[in-house]
């Protein structure tokens, strides 16, 4: 614009002196090897003029060119992002359906013009995984890793869990040890490496895990609580199989208060040493555990139970027994006792107030055997004809509405 208004000052000047200088134009030669150009001054200022406007035109016209060339190639590029747009919902939608074909499909196809090519390919790689295209999954995670560039931490957790899936465990426990050292307050992170560590056996792990668990926010106390009880569990089964009864003596005692108070823990322990034929130390923990509250887990070992001296069991069953004396599984276990012990009436009233409270087929049984003991035949027959016939007549549980 600034040119143009040069322009035409240059022309209104040229109005107004062009005929004051009419009769002295002037004389101007140009002379080269070949050539001679002879022109007037004033034809001479007007080639320069139109020369300027020439020039002034072919910029004009490359300014223009330039500008949509550049409008076309954003069309171009603005289509082939709205395509990509387009195709990672659709790929969204399949994923909701369940379709990992077509989701690899439509997120990898869309990639590279995405708004988020990363998160395309990360998708793509875990829809390839779950058709078992190990060979894609793997080229989609090179791809994102290639574009995650100094920011791995989504890559790696998307492998770790990918490894986790095709049940490449020593991979996968490699991958999440690192992570736990990049992110150790990570959810996803910490997710994995439960799933890992139980999978794995490494119970100290996950037992040294349990305090960022807590600090993350992201679980329970009640999970914590399960995935403590689970590692504790883990461990006892591992030093029981691996050491001996022996050991996991040692190894219970030297637990916490806190842990031999927990009620799972104190009937697997109980367990392990009635296994091991330590029955001793078997019934010191169910003993301890039912003084502390009544669980029925405990009262169904204590049969197995063989002891010198069942006056000590005898009084906690018997306390009780006090507290409720219609509780049948309490009233089975202190039948069974009197059994082992010779004690055929008390068995007798024990298996008796327990059928009076629920029907059981094992109570039953026993009941029977304590009256052929006392010689009441005609009594146990008739227990046993009517325990046959509640056998015949208990509702199927494998039928709709049992």
């Amino acid at each position: 614009m600034f040119k143009l208004f040069i322009l035409f000052l240059v022309l209104i000047a040229g109005i107004i002196i062009g005929p004051l200088v009419a009769g002295h134009q002037g004389y101007v030669l140009i002379q080269t090897d070949d050539y001679d150009i002879e022109t007037s001054v004033t034809g001479l200022v007007i080639c320069f003029l139109g020369l300027q406007a020439a020039l002034i035109l072919l910029g004009w016209c490359w300014r223009r060119l330039r500008t949509s060339g550049s409008r076309t190639l954003g069309w171009f590029g603005g289509h082939k992002r709205n395509r990509a747009r387009t195709l990672t919902n659709e790929a969204l939608l399949k994923l909701a359906e369940g379709d990992f074909r077509q989701v690899e499909k439509l997120l990898s196809r869309s990639a590279d013009n995405a708004e988020q090519p990363l998160v395309n390919y990360l998708l793509a790689a875990e829809a390839a995984q779950q058709r078992n295209d190990n060979i894609r999954a793997n080229q989609y995670l090179e791809r994102a890793a290639e574009l995650a560039g100094n920011h791995q931490l989504p890559v790696d957790i998307t492998r770790a869990r990918i490894l986790l899936t095709r049940n490449e465990i020593p991979a996968a426990r490699t991958a999440i040890d690192n992570l736990l050292d990049i992110a150790p307050r990570h959810p996803e992170v910490l997710r994995l490496a439960e799933q890992v560590y139980a999978r794995s056996g490494a119970w100290k792990s996950l037992i040294a895990m349990l305090p960022a668990m807590k600090k993350s926010g992201e679980f329970t106390d009640e999970q914590v609580e399960q995935t403590e009880t689970r590692a504790w569990l883990g461990m006892m089964q591992q030093v029981a199989d691996q050491d001996g009864s022996d050991a996991l003596r040692h190894w219970w005692k030297n637990l916490s208060r806190h842990l031999r108070h927990n009620p799972d823990l104190a009937v697997a322990a109980a367990q392990h040493f009635i296994a091991g034929d330590d029955m001793s130390d078997a019934q010191a923990v169910i003993l301890d555990g039912l003084k502390r509250q009544k669980d029925d887990r405990l009262l169904i070992l204590l049969p197995r139970i063989r002891t010198e001296n069942p006056k000590a069991i005898r009084k906690i069953l018997n306390q009780l027994q006090k507290d409720d004396s219609k509780q049948p599984l309490l009233n089975s276990t202190l039948g069974q006792l009197a059994m082992q012990e010779g004690r055929w009436e008390d068995a007798e009233q024990y298996f008796k107030s327990a059928l009076n409270t629920r029907r059981d087929t094992h109570d039953a049984a026993w009941l029977a055997d304590v009256l052929d003991k006392q010689k009441k035949y005609e009594e146990s027959a008739m227990i046993r004809r009517n325990a046959l016939l509640d056998t015949l007549t208990l509702p199927d549980e494998s039928q709709p509405g049992a």
